[in-house]
């Protein structure tokens, strides 16, 4: 099998994209090259949306729609069944952020039971995700990977927290739904590696349903990942890692000069590819043990995964290792993936504008900062733009 180049095809690429769709994106990933740009135009959002001003529309038009499915979950099934046909799956992402009270913990509990009732009945939804932070508040899972002492009132809050985890785990397992739960930033990951592992350990014991992240950012990880394999085996449990680069990486630098403590970031990017490359490496020869979502927009990466899934025998529908990547971003590496017969899914963020708003912020930003990711969108979309004139 010829490995190189498979996702210059652009007709695969960009199949389901109409005319006016390309030219939507092609168009928005102009605005998103130009650095300047993205910073007043994210400032001026903010505002509009601050001050009520009518502009839902206009950012539903353009950059809510292409990096979002809907605003909730019936409205994302036209884009579903639509990628499904490419067969790329779909991972609903309800991307409402910054939720702090009892209530709204419950509520985003009660959505994501809904979420998951919703993909056991479709096959294009396998796999449903969310934050720790969606079913508690972060200072709490801070204090705890601090070691400090709860209060009476923390430690009942922190029980509901592990109670709403453990009934959507429980839920998944039943409805053959697997879970992946994002990871955040370092100083509150230690209390949610705690208990995602103790999910596991709960329902992990013949087939991995519950998968925590690695942040390959993280110089630390890679040992993370052999100490958890150790205990896993050890207890008799399987494991499920998302492995992904990172989101954090400027606010945990900024975090770790201020407080004056070791940096958990690598020192620079060619050793978090490494990193990534290694821990994932490192799955794949531990296949049995551990299940992989590859969560990745580079490409190398991704030739590395194909090159030791075949050295390793390693069949391309095998349920045990997925490729991920976000919804508006690298069809490149989807669709080619998926029409060779991968497992692929694309994160299908969804919920109301305004709500969803810092998440298209950071999509935005990211674009622009991440060095060649939109240059190499705009290749791309030019490129088809061109075969189809001709």
């Amino acid at each position: 099998m010829t490995l190189k180049n498979i996702f210059d095809n652009t007709e695969v690429a960009f199949s389901l994209k109409s005319d006016s769709q390309l030219e939507r994106a092609y168009f928005l990933f102009k605005m998103i090259a130009n650095e300047p740009l993205v910073r007043i135009g994210t400032a001026a959002t903010r505002f509009a949306l601050k001050a009520k001003l009518p502009v839902e529309g206009l950012i539903r038009a353009t950059v809510f729609d292409h990096f979002c499915g809907g605003v909730n979950e019936k409205d994302c099934l036209p884009v579903i069944d639509n990628m499904y046909t490419a067969g790329v799956c779909s991972v609903l992402d309800y991307s409402v952020e910054g939720k702090a009270s009892e209530n709204q913990f419950d509520d985003a509990t009660e959505r994501l039971i809904k979420i998951i009732e919703f993909s056991e009945k479709k096959d294009a939804m396998p796999i449903v995700v969310f934050k720790p932070t969606a079913l508690g508040r972060f200072y709490l899972f801070q204090k705890r990977g601090e070691g400090k002492e709860f209060t009476k009132e923390e430690e009942a809050e922190w029980n509901r927290v592990i109670g709403r985890l453990d009934k959507l785990c429980k839920l998944a397992k039943a409805s053959d739904v697997e879970v992946l739960i994002d990871a955040e930033e370092s100083w509150m990951q230690d209390a949610a590696d705690e208990i995602i592992e103790k999910m596991m350990e709960r329902y992990n014991k013949e087939v991995p349903y519950v998968y925590n992240t690695l942040q390959t950012y993280r110089w630390d990880r890679f040992d993370f990942l052999k100490a958890t394999h150790k205990r896993a085996k050890e207890h008799g449990y399987k494991l499920g890692y998302k492995i992904v680069r990172g989101a954090y990486m400027e606010k945990e630098r900024e975090r770790a000069l201020e407080k004056g403590y070791e940096s958990p970031i690598c020192a620079d990017k060619k050793t978090t590819d490494d990193n990534f490359n290694n821990c994932q490496k490192y799955i794949l020869e531990n296949l049995n043990e551990i299940s992989i979502f590859i969560g990745t927009h580079n490409e190398e990466s991704t030739y590395l995964a194909l090159e030791q899934m075949e050295n390793l025998n390693i069949s391309k529908e095998d349920n045990r290792v997925w490729f991920g990547q976000l919804y508006g971003m690298s069809d490149h590496i989807s669709f080619n993936l998926a029409k060779r017969g991968y497992n692929v899914a694309k994160y299908l963020p969804f919920g109301p504008v305004k709500d969803v708003m810092p998440y298209l912020i950071r999509r935005a930003e990211e674009n622009t900062s991440v060095a060649g990711q939109t240059s190499r969108e705009l290749s791309l979309l030019k490129k088809e733009r061109s075969r189809r004139k001709a």
